[in-house]
């Protein structure tokens, strides 16, 4: 497993996956996102246990996210075909409308320092990529626990206001709330935070 990719480019990528919008195989690539917000999600395995949780929850938000401008690609190293009979036969999947990824050869999960060469499958890995093409968030945990998809979503509209504003965002910040305008009062903002922003602002 490697290192971090935060502030490196995404790894490029070719391959052969599901569309659950359109029940067909496609064939997607790292250049098909160029100049876009992309979510790159991996997860362990077809037909197991926490992972359908985690798709449908991705899923319930596709379109909020989708309105963001941030496109979102799921990735395990099962096949398309599994892929596919998965999105068909898991009931929680029932309105699937995420693309699936194939990655059986574990050549992806490796470029993104996620995959668990013991077991041939991927830790749960997931990198919010810039338009730049420079991942700027990675979250990477071991498969028993799944992740918080609404928390993702505040990270990403975070994300979104620093780089098109420059200015900083505090912890917890959400849409409507103080930012830090480090970009023009640098000086000013230097060892002052607390009488910009307080905790009961910032926990609110």
């Amino acid at each position: 497993m490697g290192s971090s990719l935060v502030l490196e480019k995404m790894p490029e990528f070719k391959a052969d996956g599901y569309n659950g919008e359109t029940g067909h195989y496609v064939n997607v690539s790292s250049e098909d996102f160029k100049n876009k917000w992309l979510v790159v999600c991996f997860y362990p395995a077809d037909f197991t246990f926490v992972c359908p949780t985690e798709i449908a929850a991705m899923n319930a938000k596709y379109e909020e996210i989708r309105g963001m401008g941030v496109e979102v690609i799921a990735v395990s190293t099962d096949t398309k075909f599994s892929h596919k009979r998965f999105a068909e036969t898991e009931p929680i999947l029932k309105d699937l409308k995420l693309t699936i990824l194939a990655d059986p050869t574990g050549k992806m999960s490796r470029d993104f320092g996620v995959m668990i060469e013991s077991e041939g499958i991927a830790l749960r890995g997931r990198f919010l990529i810039n338009p730049e093409g420079v991942v700027v968030a990675q979250e990477v945990q071991a498969p028993s626990v799944g992740r918080n998809v609404n928390e993702f979503i505040r990270q990403i509209q975070a994300w979104q206001h620093a780089y098109k504003t420059g200015e900083v965002c505090p912890a917890n910040w959400r849409p409507g709330k103080k930012t830090l305008p480090v970009n023009t009062d640098v000086e000013q903002m230097t060892g002052k935070v607390g009488e910009y922003v307080t905790i009961e602002e910032i926990l609110s």
